[in-house]
């Protein structure tokens, strides 16, 4: 890839960097404005996926410009490979049909004792800069299963992908406030261009007060794979607050073509007011499908000789 091919996925990467805050500002203030707990949850969890999306385009903004910067000098990739080397077909992933299996207690579910309550929860699925989410499923005692009927399509994915599955939980029960606060803003990543920088500082400083929900959760169990290492954004949200419960990654050598069952690497404790007793399975439908399968690779003219008898 040369550099004016490079320096156009820059601008391109920069305007969706600028199109997400902007979405950003619109989920703080629809936070702030909620007066109905379905409302906060709904954008509290848009929040966190805008939050989660910009993370993971300043980390492939920052990947351009060290792809600029060996151009420019003429040094090979980190991989030792020359940026000029083909590289491998790239194709559609899908992931539908999730199930996560719950465990409760013989006296919850079979005798009904105790308090009811109800949990939101969402997916969070990634694949470099690309990030999808399911809808909010409400759960409670009365489930078996946390059932996703989504169906998730990443575009233009390489053979060597690694798609991480998040589950995010809150409690329903849970007392928060919807009032505004003052929130700080951390050192911004240096991937960013002057004049980018100063926009995309200048639209995180107008939002409300609203933070990287679940950045601790994400922390603990290592960093998203393709995010930077540092967010943005640390004052936690006012409203309710989405933590990391449980999380996956899945690759090349998970695809079937039937249903699978993948283990879940668990967050949290029993005592946390997010937490739900899952099995630490999930269950999904993930396929794959070469674009070279749907798309043209080669054409032109075939010359066939024929010998004659």
């Amino acid at each position: 890839m040369d550099a004016f091919s490079l320096s156009l996925q820059d601008s391109e990467v920069q305007k969706q960097i600028e199109m997400e805050v902007r979405m950003r500002e619109g989920a703080c203030r629809l936070l702030a404005a909620c007066s109905q707990r379905e409302q906060a949850l709904e954008a509290s969890k848009s929040l966190l996926t805008c939050n989660s999306r910009i993370l993971a385009l300043m980390s492939q903004l920052q990947r351009m410009k060290e792809a600029q910067a060996l151009l420019r000098t003429g040094r090979r990739s980190s991989a030792g490979c020359s940026l000029e080397e083909r590289k491998p077909c790239t194709g559609k992933v899908a992931v539908s049909d999730i199930r996560i299996p719950l465990m409760w207690k013989d006296s919850e579910y079979f005798k009904n004792k105790g308090e009811l309550h109800r949990w939101a929860v969402f997916c969070l699925l990634a694949v470099g800069r690309e990030i999808c989410d399911t809808d909010l499923v409400m759960v409670d005692r009365t489930h078996t299963d946390i059932c996703f009927e989504d169906t998730l399509i990443f575009a233009d994915v390489s053979p060597g992908f690694e798609l991480r599955v998040e589950l995010y939980s809150c409690s329903v029960d849970e007392e928060f406030s919807l009032s505004q606060a003052p929130r700080r803003l951390a050192r911004l990543s240096g991937s960013l261009g002057r004049s980018s920088g100063k926009r995309l500082r200048a639209a995180l400083e107008s939002a409300t007060a609203c933070g990287l929900n679940g950045s601790a959760d994400r922390e603990t169990d290592g960093d998203r794979a393709g995010s930077p290492g540092e967010s943005p954004v640390h004052e936690p949200a006012q409203g309710p607050k989405y933590h990391l419960l449980a999380h996956t990654c899945l690759t090349l050598s998970h695809i079937q073509n039937s249903f699978r069952t993948h283990d879940l690497t668990i967050s949290g404790t029993e005592d946390s007011s997010f937490w739900l007793p899952l099995y630490g399975s999930v269950c999904c439908r993930l396929v794959a499908q070469p674009n070279c399968m749907t798309q043209q690779v080669m054409s032109g003219n075939l010359k066939v000789q024929c010998k004659k008898s």
